[in-house]
């Protein structure tokens, strides 16, 4: 009888975890993440994020918007960055390559940054309409806690209230915030420009870049690093 209960036990912990994995597989996949072949939490490749750099080159005569500009506006070469808040390799340039790029060329005139929100999922479309609620000298840090926070929020069951919070310490109430998630023509003016970037650059993921001078305009697809980024902008100069 001990063996009896003893199996029928195990029997139920294992169908319980069985259970637990496929919804936890299912709610993930809801959120854009899978878990990798190590068990980590990743964003997974139906994001569309541009994982894989290519380049081309685009017509001068082309006009591009500025977006949410960091740096002078007298800067002689401009990044446009076409972004979405729930892309890793997005989060990955913030991290990693920004800040030296704002040390070394946006804070001293050479470079400035254009960014325009590149949703791919509707969270993200919500982070993007939260992020133009910000004060204009407030945006760039809140996009970079949005990029920081990226799982927190990403996998949240909640991330309306996981994105409020993180609003709040940037000074908006909680009410606020709510409401400017709610705000449906910000949304749509989003998704317009969205619309646009596909028409004129051909965006196949995010990030894409254009890097761009008085001579010269080059599209970048997918995550570029630091180094070699710096070469691309000192052959600019």
């Amino acid at each position: 009888m001990k063996l009896e209960k003893w199996i029928r036990s195990i029997s139920s912990t294992l169908a319980f975890l069985i259970i637990y994995i496929v919804a936890l597989s299912f709610y993930l996949g809801i959120k854009g993440f899978q878990i990798d072949e190590q068990g980590n939490i990743v964003l997974q490749g139906s994001e569309v994020q541009a994982s894989e750099t290519k380049r081309n080159m685009l017509s001068t005569a082309l006009s591009l918007p500025y977006g949410h500009t960091l740096g002078r506006a007298s800067a002689p070469i401009t990044i446009y960055e076409y972004s979405s808040f729930g892309c890793s390799h997005c989060a990955d340039f913030h991290e990693s390559t920004l800040p030296k790029l704002k040390e070394n060329y946006i804070d001293k005139g050479l470079v400035k940054l254009a960014f325009t929100p590149f949703p791919l999922d509707k969270t993200s479309l919500k982070a993007a309409v939260l992020a133009e609620c910000m004060p204009s000298s407030k945006y760039f840090d809140f996009v970079n806690e949005l990029f920081d926070s990226q799982r927190s929020w990403g996998l949240s069951f909640n991330s309306e209230k996981a994105l409020s919070k993180i609003a709040q310490k940037y000074g908006l109430s909680e009410q606020r915030a709510e409401s400017c998630m709610k705000d449906l023509t910000t949304a749509q003016e989003i998704l317009n420009q969205r619309q646009e970037a596909i028409r004129t650059i051909n965006i196949e993921g995010t990030p894409t870049f254009v890097l761009a001078a008085k001579n010269s305009r080059e599209i970048i697809y997918g995550y570029i690093s630091y180094e070699e980024l710096k070469e691309k902008i000192d052959k600019l100069q």
